[in-house]
């Protein structure tokens, strides 16, 4: 009894779960006390005499005019959950932690003990074996080469050319509960490799050393993915679900753990101390509960409410803003019960508002209900960072420092360093160990500065106080005695695999629900097929006199079986999408009435339904073979071509093309095997047994059907159709069972693997031995995976400071060599809206329409950068698409991932640049725009798939003003182009877009989370509230100085503090609940200023055309000829495709297969010629070639085509080309192969 009360403590006390229970009775619930009337205490007596399955579902819940009513408690209504929701937290900053503190004191007066995790992890090496430099990219040679050198490596014949790179670096440190950590470092500091290693997560082709522990045990006593969750980076979501349907399957699946058979005896405890029940409480603790308070809960704390019922979206279906998609990852995992949470990079598109509540939530929750928690943020503003307890610095995979926040600077003073005034420590701390950015912190002037390295700092700490205790409380080793028996998960699942297996079968409803037009389409394809197919073998055409005559009919029922089959292999993509797959049955259905009699099979209606019976039993086989061919290949291109494989031996095998008496012996075995031949025998035997083929031709003593079937070589035995469909249901079982196992043992295709450059490498190798190496020459094995060339001085920051020696202004006004007409853009009272989602109505909306921007108005000039800003929501990127007048697909860097950084920029010169310019012209602007972008070190890199390979995340946001910047525009728009970016880098790309802008060029950029350096680089700022009102557009000033005047001006609002950051002070004093709090809108005041009334005339002097001034015009719509589109996109096309080596090669090896295959199977085929049979054969061998080989080369394309669709998209949105180039260098293409 005492460790199950203790187990509720854990599992319904802590923001991982979410448990919303709370002993507020005036407010929410009715009770037992003296104070409440005789009816309710009856109720209450009347609850309590209930079974005990039934009294945990009861409940008494007061509604808004003061009754209570009794009410189910697993089948609460929408209107109830939020009624409920509004009266635990209402407003989620102000009342999540009183809601947080009056359970801990319920829990507290039970007596219970709620468990806590420990995490350690002592002495932890972490290696990889990569390729370096060009070996890394993947071109063709590369992957030949590659081929051949793992065989030989595999036989011991050749040493494997792979080096290993180091991770982590012998890092050891404790988590502990009740306390905030935060990860900070510079990018490939091995932030996320350590989260994955402590969450147990780490993937199987690294090296790993060390140990980790939990409260003392080993990760192979208990389920750490149970007791601990993993927030990935990256956000994977089905875009067709909404954000409360994908919080509650997560919630649905992950469980509750232990509180539902708790919830009893608590609330009896509660009962005899006239306490009461708390209905939020048992409503969070009970299993399969789909729409449940905990998911409402974490929208409400997330800030998710306003998107819970849109789709989640992807990169077809417009959904949620990048921010409220991360919040959607972190939703997930905390939905569930893991009690240790590790969550990598959580902050990524989030405005510094938004952040801040978050982790606050995240603090109240871990210090109040003893949580653990280990979170790596990119840019945390300073305020957010005041919220941890413990900081680590990684670096070069080793940890430079671990321990109190508070301790951390002075750390750094004892090395010689500090922080300079207006510069987050956050920041600091990631580029101190930086070899150019760390000597413009050094303090000592009595002594010279020399580069202190990381495994200087790193073996510094170890003698500092704060490393000495730290090593000291690793030297103790963890009291086992002392975990709570319910701290540490056993139980591989958290619900019943019944459960799990309702909540897959809901979801997949949901998604074919959601994706009705891909059924409907497939539906009439089949009708299509089947109108042709009956118009072929039309029942009058049709006649059974002779062994010809049967043919005829078996080639219609072997077309009937491969059109089942190939319905099937839609299955494979499908599988690969995460879609469900149901219209099988529809597809036999269909197919059978439509055919079966207008072709004129045996009319028996007993051999009709057996026909239907087989062929829904293949095209269930098929959907589980091909299922199988996509959980094998995991990819979607080598799915494709194990899908092809398997469709050709099945068929080719299946006694249709090649009978099985000229089958040769060394492949008898493939025809034992083939499901297909159990389908072709059955449905034959069906048919040609039938009645209309008893008529015995002369000069023979056996039936017509018969001989037909002796003459194709099937077994004429009743008895074989029964066969049949038992060898296809068979086979059904057989290719889930191994499909089930693939999924559960493969890990995914093709880990995330950046290029890393020699250069890179060296200096980790160095570092970890402590050794100088000489980088002052670049080779050509530089992957320009960010990696910049070496400059004379370091970069200090974006604001000019003392002993800073790039200082922006002197570039300002920078010239080009090809001349631009500076231009102005004003706008006035812009409107957008979009028709109400079917969600939103059915919550109660009656408005038909959404209105997303409300009269927004400004004006953005030549040679002024102007900030966007406004928290997840309030149409920023809205807003830029209308200016741009062209609706983007948001903020993602899409370029042709196999062509290289000055291959992309002259491409994008090539086509957008006027005919006039000459090509020397063109060459030395490209050459300009790299160096003033910083890319020339990486010109010759692939730019490879994000995350994957090629350029880094910054070096691809440079990239990406460098194929606009070619264009010489004279406006450009910039969404968000420091998100998913560590600081350091966020301010490089700054700098690049500050030098454009000194170029004289006007520049928009959106941001949301900006340090007080990269606010500071802004000239103006137009700020946006959530529901697209303008609340400022103006001037910053010196520091901010005139948006702090602005809103200081405005009665109430707090004074920002000293050193504070203004981005996020303006942020905090403009939110929703500040608006309430002080009874204004900011909206309302900003229209109501001078400052709307100065820009108001700004915009009208802006729209009027200057004296003198020309018309924007173009004569064309493209700036290139069709011919020179033509070329340009042949061009690219053919060094994309010839630098795909998994296309190339499977293109190459399928054919080989499929040549040695057909030569095997059909060896000497042709010489046979005897029988009308042999001929067939020879038919069949040609028939199944071609078929196959055309087959195979479509399915292979296909995704290949899909990847470069997107890059499609966005170039033909930009004016480059019309579809009709880039058409031409499709189908030219293989010619030129």
């Amino acid at each position: 009894m005492e460790s199950g009360t203790d187990a509720f403590g854990v599992s319904s006390a802590r923001i991982g779960s979410f448990s919303i229970c709370r002993n507020d009775v005036r407010e929410a619930f009715s009770t037992s006390s003296r104070e409440e009337d005789d009816e309710n205490a009856l109720k209450w007596a009347a609850i309590q005499k209930l079974p005990t399955y039934l009294r945990v579902r009861r409940g008494i819940l007061t509604e808004q005019d003061g009754q209570s009513r009794e009410i189910d408690i697993k089948n609460l209504g929408f209107v109830e959950r939020r009624n409920l929701l509004e009266r635990l937290v209402r407003i989620a900053e102000e009342d999540n932690e009183r809601f947080l503190l009056k359970l801990k004191e319920r829990i507290d007066r039970v007596g219970l003990d709620m468990p806590t995790i420990e995490v350690r992890f002592e002495h932890l090496n972490v290696e990889a074996e990569a390729y370096v430099g060009n070996r890394a990219l993947p071109t063709m040679f590369n992957f030949s080469v590659n081929i051949v050198e793992g065989l030989l490596s595999n036989l011991h014949i050749l040493p494997s050319r792979k080096k290993p790179l180091p991770i982590l670096n012998d890092v050891s440190g404790i988590i502990k509960p009740r306390r905030m950590t935060l990860v900070l470092g510079p990018p490939s500091s091995g932030k996320t490799t350590l989260l994955l290693a402590l969450a147990g997560k780490l993937g199987k082709d690294l090296k790993f050393s060390g140990r980790v522990t939990y409260n003392g045990h080993g990760m192979e006593e208990f389920v750490p993915q149970r007791t601990s969750a993993y927030i990935s980076q990256y956000d994977l979501h089905i875009g067709e679900m909404t954000v409360r349907e994908t919080l509650a399957f997560s919630a649905r699946c992950q469980g509750v753990g232990p509180r539902y058979v708790l919830c009893s005896p608590v609330n009896d405890f509660f009962f005899w101390l006239s306490i009461g029940r708390d209905v939020g409480r048992v409503a969070a603790a009970l299993e399969g509960q789909e729409a449940s308070v905990v998911t409402d809960y974490i929208l409400k704390i997330l800030g998710l409410e306003v998107c819970a019922d849109t789709m989640v979206g992807d990169e077809m279906i417009r959904g949620i803003s990048g921010g409220q998609k991360k919040r959607v990852t972190t939703g997930e995992m905390l939905v569930g019960p893991a009690r240790a949470l590790f969550m990598d990079e959580i902050s990524t598109g989030l405005d510094s508002s938004t952040t801040f509540q978050i982790v606050n939530s995240l603090r109240q929750s871990i210090h109040i209900l003893n949580g653990t928690a280990l979170i790596s943020l990119l840019q945390p503003s300073p305020e957010t960072y005041q919220l941890f307890d413990d900081v680590i610095l990684l670096s070069d995979g080793q940890i430079v420092y671990q321990g109190p926040r508070e301790n951390v600077l002075d750390f750094f003073k004892y090395m010689g360093f500090k922080c300079l005034k207006r510069k987050g420590v956050a920041d600091f701390l990631q580029e101190v160990t930086s070899k150019k950015d760390q000597e413009q912190y050094w303090t000592r002037i009595d002594e010279p500065y020399s580069f202190i390295s990381v495994k200087e700092f790193a073996e510094a700490f170890q003698s500092f106080h704060i490393g000495q205790k730290l090593g000291d409380d690793l030297a103790i080793p963890f009291d086992k005695s002392k975990s709570h028996p319910d701290a540490l998960s056993k139980d591989k699942y958290g619900v019943p695999k019944k459960e799990l297996l309702k909540a897959c079968l809901s979801r997949e409803l949901l998604l074919m629900k959601r994706n009705l037009f891909v059924y409907v389409f497939k539906m009439f394809q089949l009708i299509f097929i089947g109108f042709i197919t009956v118009t072929i073998f039309l029942r009058i055409e049709m006649h059974r006199d002779t062994i010809t005559d049967g043919g005829i009919f078996m080639g219609a029922l072997f077309f009937i079986l491969v059109t089942v089959m190939f319905n099937g292999f839609a299955e494979l993509a499908l599988t690969i999408l995460k879609l469900p797959v149901f219209y099988n049955i529809l597809d036999a259905t269909l197919w059978v009435l439509m055919s079966y009699y207008v072709i004129g099979f045996d009319p028996n209606v007993g051999r009709f339904f057996k026909q239907y019976l087989l062929l829904l039993c293949l095209s269930q086989m098929a959907s589980a073979l091909f299922r199988l061919m996509a959980g094998l290949g995991r990819n979607i291109i080598v799915a494709n071509t194990c899908g092809s494989f398997a469709m050709l031996a099945v068929l080719v095998m299946g006694g249709f093309v090649l009978t099985r008496d000229a089958v040769k012996k060394w492949w008898i075995w493939g025809y034992w095997i083939s499901p297909l031949m159990y389908g072709q025998n059955a449905i034959a035997v069906n048919e040609f047994l039938g009645k209309s083929w008893r008529q015995v031709p002369p000069n023979s003593t056996e039936p017509l059907g018969v001989l037909i079937l002796k003459s194709r070589g099937i077994f004429p035995e009743a008895r074989w159709y029964w066969i049949g469909v038992g060898a296809l249901i068979g086979y059904c079982f057989l290719f889930n069972f191994l499909f089930t196992l693939a999924l559960k043992y493969l890990d995914p295709f093709g880990k995330p693997q950046a290029v890393i450059s020699k250069e890179t490498l060296a200096e980790k190798i160095a570092s970890k031995a402590r050794e100088k190496v000489d980088l002052s020459s670049r080779g050509e094995g530089s992957s320009g995976g960010g990696n910049e060339s070496k400059r004379s001085a370091s970069f200090r920051s974006l604001s000019p400071k003392v002993g800073s020696v790039n200082d922006v202004n002197q570039s300002r006004k920078r010239g080009m060599v090809l001349p631009f007409e500076p231009s102005s853009m004003s706008f006035d009272e812009i409107r957008y809206a979009v028709d109400m989602p079917q969600e939103m109505k059915a919550q109660g909306i009656s408005e038909d329409r959404l209105e997303l921007l409300k009269g927004i108005c400004g004006a953005f000039r030549p040679g002024v950068l102007t900030a966007l800003m406004g928290i997840s929501g309030a149409g920023k990127t809205t807003l830029m698409d209308v200016l741009a007048g062209r609706k983007s697909g948001g903020k993602s860097d899409i370029h042709s991932p196999h062509v290289t950084v000055y291959e992309s920029l002259l491409f994008s010169a090539w086509l957008r640049l006027p005919p006039e310019v000459n090509p020397e012209s063109k060459m030395m602007f490209i050459e300009e725009v790299m160096e003033l972008v910083e890319l020339t070190s990486p010109r010759e890199t692939l730019v490879g798939l994000p995350g994957v390979n090629g350029l880094s995340t910054e070096a691809r946001k440079r990239l990406t003003i460098a194929v606009e910047l070619v264009a010489n525009p004279s406006i450009i728009f910039m969404d968000e182009p420091t998100s998913g970016l560590d600081a350091r880098a966020a301010a490089v790309v700054m700098r690049t877009v500050r030098n454009t802008v000194d170029t004289g060029r006007t520049m928009v950029c959106t941001i949301h989370q900006p340090s007080i350096d990269i606010f500071d680089a802004f000239d103006e700022l137009l700020f946006l509230k959530r529901g697209g009102e303008e609340i400022y557009m103006g001037p910053l000033g010196h520091h901010s100085c005139h948006l702090i005047k602005y809103f200081e001006e405005i009665n109430g609002t707090p004074k920002i503090k000293d050193g504070y950051n203004p981005a996020t002070w303006m942020l905090e004093i403009t939110s929703a609940a500040q608006e309430e709090a002080l009874g204004v809108n900011f909206a309302d005041i900003y229209k109501n200023s001078e400052l709307y009334r100065r820009n108001k005339a700004l915009v009208k002097e802006l729209s009027s055309p200057a004296p003198g001034s020309m018309d924007l015009y173009f004569q064309t719509r493209y700036s290139q000829s069709l011919l020179t589109q033509c070329m340009a996109c042949l061009w690219k096309q053919y060094w994309s495709y010839w630098r795909k080596p998994p296309y190339n090669a499977v293109r190459f090896l399928f054919t080989t297969v499929i040549g040695l295959l057909f030569g095997t199977i059909f060896w000497d085929i042709g010489s046979k010629r005897t029988r009308e049979q042999d001929v067939f054969n020879s038919m069949g061998s040609m028939y199944a070639a071609v078929l196959f080989i055309g087959f195979q080369n479509c399915a292979s394309v296909e995704p290949v085509v899909a990847v470069e669709r997107t890059v499609f998209y966005t170039e033909r949105a930009t004016g480059m080309y019309s579809p009709l180039p880039y058409a031409f260098g499709q189908v030219i293409l293989p010619f030129r192969d």
